[in-house]
């Protein structure tokens, strides 16, 4: 989230992030001992609607680009709503930025290492097709 702020962003995605609540209306599921929520990106096979992304063209044309996954359950959404942004604010005020546009302004974005690549994929999610249910 502070690095797309940082980087400008007027709005954020946060399916992900939503998808690992109470409120979220899919199920709840244990495996190996720890619960998570499903979840499925916008582009993948499981949220296809063609009645709401055909543009004319051929079916031949789409390709997936979500995933059908798991991400780790996290409770009620009111008990993390205020850490997520507490430490937004805490990312902000270590860049010396009390707003947005300071935010804007004063953050430097360094690539520390491979695994920052790695992070700009689908990352804290178990595939479905990767793991077995109790």
């Amino acid at each position: 989230m502070t690095l797309a702020l940082a980087m400008g962003a007027d709005f954020l995605m946060l399916g992900r992030y939503f998808s690992r609540f109470d409120e979220s209306p899919t199920d709840k599921v244990k495996v190996n001992g720890t619960y998570y929520k499903e979840y499925w990106g916008e582009g993948s096979n499981r949220a296809r609607n063609w009645q709401r992304y055909d543009l004319g063209g051929a079916r031949k044309l789409s390709f997936e680009e979500g995933v059908d996954s798991y991400v780790p359950y996290a409770g009620p959404l009111k008990d993390n709503v205020q850490t997520t942004l507490a430490k937004i604010r805490s990312t902000m005020c270590n860049c010396g930025s009390l707003t947005l546009p300071e935010f804007r302004e004063t953050a430097k974005l360094t690539r520390v290492s491979a695994t920052s690549i790695v992070e700009g994929g689908s990352h804290d999610v178990i595939l479905k097709d990767r793991l077995g249910r109790d």
